[in-house]
């Protein structure tokens, strides 16, 4: 299967600075889309447009098992600082987090795989807005789950590149693998007035600086020390002059988490945090957004991805994965069906460009390599059932 992934390398480079050159934000992504019907069309594939606002999906083969196979096809608000031919041609949008080589990628496992017998049906999901939520607050994965996306599948399959890992080299275990994100807006009340006299108002400054204190010692003292979790306070607004006191203070934080019952755990010791507000006199509104899940990689299926990587790379291609509280919404994904994303190393030897980067690029002989993976894996699940 490597072979035949390296046959077609010159055409996954193709589809991959094609669609880097015309980067195209969540729910936005048309051009791509369109790129991805003609090619899976071409190849004998059922298709379906419009899946999830702008996503498609591709299907070959027949009844069960289903095997899914995802792609994020979104890009970002980024101004490209990179001088290659392919450099993105849309002022502002940028492919800095890899979804161009993703969505070759998985053109290419749909080249492979269309000229393969096997039992069942491989289900391509090209899914938006991986990166951003609309005005509901609902990202591409579950907005794709809604039109019916999952129905039937029995196992879904990804790949993210990773630009800490080499070309030939992967990374993939079982269990939480990223986080599950919650957004925090809140309002700290107060009485405003003149900055001279204080002591006739209620500083909402002055009470936010001790709700911070409060909301940074939730995971350092409220939760167990080995439960992963975090609050961070990333926007903070309040006031316009230098000698007035506002009446509120506006502040939005991230909360991430890999279990439930933190999850739980958090959102009432937040509430818990902001009432210090109403205890130094002043008060607080508050909402949470629920966001993204965590993402959990299937043991059964996270062994055959290593096995089916030692045998197309060799045993000294699988690396350690690092645990962090990033967050991925293919979680919506492998809540309803067996499920596992590995990382595939990108490096471009002697430079980090790290993901959400302008600078940020990948070597793409790692695309024939996340190719052959995807649709060896597949190809072997499919056989299995």
């Amino acid at each position: 299967m490597l072979e035949r992934a390296r046959e077609i390398q010159s055409q996954l480079i193709d589809w991959r600075r094609d669609i880097h050159m015309y980067p195209e934000l969540g729910f936005q992504e048309a051009r791509t889309a369109a790129l991805v019907t003609t090619t899976l069309r071409s190849l004998g594939y059922r298709v379906r447009n419009g899946v999830g606002r702008t996503g498609v999906v591709g299907e070959w083969g027949d009844g069960h098992p289903i095997v899914a196979i995802r792609a994020d096809m979104d890009a970002l608000p980024i101004q490209e600082a990179n001088g290659v031919p392919y450099a993105s041609q849309v002022p502002g949008v940028m492919h800095a987090c890899g979804h161009d080589a993703h969505t070759a990628i998985a053109l290419g496992v749909a080249t492979l795989l269309g000229q393969e017998q096997f039992p069942g049906t491989v289900r391509f999901l090209f899914q938006p807005a991986e990166e951003v939520a609309d005005d509901e607050g609902i990202s591409g994965a579950p907005r794709m789950i809604e039109d019916g996306a999952m129905d039937g599948v029995d196992a879904v399959l990804s790949l993210h590149v990773d630009s800490d890992l080499g070309v030939g080299e992967i990374s993939v275990e079982a269990g939480p693998c990223t986080a599950g994100v919650d957004t925090l807006y809140a309002t700290i009340v107060g009485q405003g007035g003149h900055g001279a006299e204080p002591h006739r108002l209620v500083d909402p400054i002055y009470l936010s600086a001790h709700v911070i204190l409060a909301l940074h010692g939730i995971a350092s003292r409220r939760l167990n020390p080995f439960d992963p979790a975090v609050i961070s306070i990333g926007s903070i607004h309040g006031g316009h002059a230098d000698n007035v006191i506002p009446e509120r203070v506006d502040m939005k934080a991230t909360i991430r988490y890999l279990e439930p019952e933190v999850q739980e755990t958090l959102h009432a010791e937040i509430e818990r945090a902001l009432g210090v507000a109403r205890a130094l006199g002043g008060d607080y509104e508050y909402e949470i957004e629920i966001g993204y899940p965590p993402m959990y990689n299937d043991a059964r299926i996270v062994e055959l991805l290593q096995e089916t990587a030692t045998n197309l790379l060799g045993s000294d291609s699988l690396r350690p994965s690092e645990q962090h509280l990033g967050a991925e919404d293919f979680g919506f994904f492998s809540k309803l069906a067996p499920g596992a994303m590995f990382s595939l190393g990108c490096r471009i030897e002697g430079e980090q460009r790290a993901a959400h980067n302008p600078r940020f690029d990948v070597d793409e002989r790692c695309l024939a390599i996340g190719a052959a993976i995807l649709a060896e894996a597949a190809l072997r699940l499919l056989k299995q059932a």
